[in-house]
């Protein structure tokens, strides 16, 4: 299809308008352009749509079809804009984010009542996993890591900045006691993980540049 919206919306304006000098005032264009685009669009489809006379413009026959047709091509097309328009300002369908599991139960669940008031058409969906997972083979939206970004292809901006703390139960200290210096949690216990391995070792360097990497 050789025809142009912008030439359909020229044939409809001037037959709205009354004449091609009033059209191209409407459309901010020039008449010599307004008419060129109008002998255009009878070039390409191989008919008259209008007969003009000094005086007056007459629709063909053919210019009556068409013009149905014209104005319903411009409808749907405002309606098409005027939807996607809509969805832009507020926002639906399902939403996949993933998180580590502590991340998700303190930092996101608090949240999701406020979120569901605020964007009640969005389908919130929360996953959670410590492992490294393919985030397109499992369609997820958004993915809320910690630590170092490995993955330089994605798309990703910094949420913010936590301090890394070394916490102790009451019961261990009582039971173990607390270590007074850095070189001291060498005799001390590390809960670890299963994976990943990196996550085994104590956040902090101790005498000589070495890090302990006990766990329980």
């Amino acid at each position: 299809m050789k025809t142009s919206t912008d030439e359909l919306l020229v044939f409809v304006t001037v037959i709205d308008a009354g004449s091609i000098t009033a059209a191209a005032e409407k459309l901010e264009q020039t008449v010599s352009g307004v008419s060129r685009a109008l002998t255009r669009l009878e070039k390409q489809l191989g008919v008259a749509l209008i007969l003009r006379t000094t005086r007056r413009l007459q629709l063909t026959e053919e210019g009556e079809l068409f013009l149905d047709r014209a104005r319903a091509i411009l409808a749907a097309l405002a309606d098409a804009e005027e939807a996607v328009t809509r969805h832009r300002e507020r926002p639906s369908g399902r939403l996949r984010v993933d998180a580590a599991t502590p991340f998700m139960l303190h930092c996101i669940v608090p949240h999701v009542a406020a979120f569901a008031d605020a964007y009640p058409e969005i389908e919130l969906e929360l996953t959670n996993n410590e492992r490294i997972v393919d985030l397109l083979e499992q369609r997820v939206d958004i993915a809320i890591r910690i630590g170092t970004l490995q993955d330089s292809t994605l798309h990703a901006r910094s949420l913010g900045t936590s301090r890394l703390r070394i916490v102790a139960s009451p019961g261990y200290l009582k039971a173990h006691g607390t270590p007074r210096s850095v070189a001291a949690l060498r005799e001390h216990r590390l809960i670890g993980f299963t994976a990943p391995a990196h996550l085994n070792g104590w956040p902090l360097r101790l005498a000589g540049g070495d890090e302990t990497h006990t766990a329980a």
